[in-house]
């Protein structure tokens, strides 16, 4: 059976990007069917709560859905799919994953309050859909290396996207051409992807 139908794109933000300045927002506002996971204004750090809120959302959705998280989003996707069968996702893109292991610039949670509230460790386990994350090479929130890691254990492309630090409205995105580009190249191959199914 060939399913063609044109998958959802559900954006997963992190803990501090629902800003309408934020690229997921602004690629959002360029695609025909997306949804976007709500933030929390209570139990915001909670692991269980930000995978509920995304459950909610891909239940609501009928048909095929790829992903595009950013940051704390990523983790969330990942502990969501290594609990879940996850057979409506068709493709993931994964950008500037936090490394929750290690301690945080001052600001952010701590790993014992990210460890009290669910978060770790960070799953390992292989995405049973194609998936590209997305590194910057002076991150504060992970270095390079270790979001290389992550890739190659969820079985992911890696694209170095260079200095770009957190690609956040504090390291200037607002609008994100690459983001846009790669987005469409794992449409494509979902797209292609789907015609050869039987």
């Amino acid at each position: 059976m060939h399913n063609t139908d044109t998958p959802t794109v559900v954006f997963v933000p992190g803990l501090r990007d629902h800003n309408p300045d934020h690229w997921q927002s602004l690629l959002a506002d360029t695609l025909p069917k997306t949804r976007t996971v709500p933030s929390l204004e209570r139990n915001s750090l909670n692991l269980d709560a930000r995978e509920a809120a995304l459950d909610t959302i891909l239940s609501e959705i009928d048909g095929p859905v790829v992903l595009v998280a950013h940051s704390a989003g990523v983790m969330i996707t990942m502990h969501w799919a290594a609990r879940r069968d996850g057979h409506q996702i068709v493709g993931a893109l994964l950008v500037a994953p936090p490394d929750l292991e290690t301690p945080m610039p001052e600001g952010h949670s701590t790993v014992q309050d990210l460890d009290d509230a669910g978060w770790l460790p960070i799953p390992r386990e292989p995405l049973p859909f194609p998936c590209t994350v997305v590194a910057s090479t002076n991150d504060p929130l992970s270095t390079f290396d270790r979001a290389a890691d992550f890739a190659e254990s969820w079985g992911a492309r890696l694209v170095n996207a260079g200095a770009v630090g957190h690609l956040n409205p504090i390291s200037g995105y607002g609008h994100w051409e690459q983001g846009h580009q790669l987005l469409e190249e794992l449409l494509e191959e979902v797209a292609t992807g789907a015609g050869t199914d039987s």
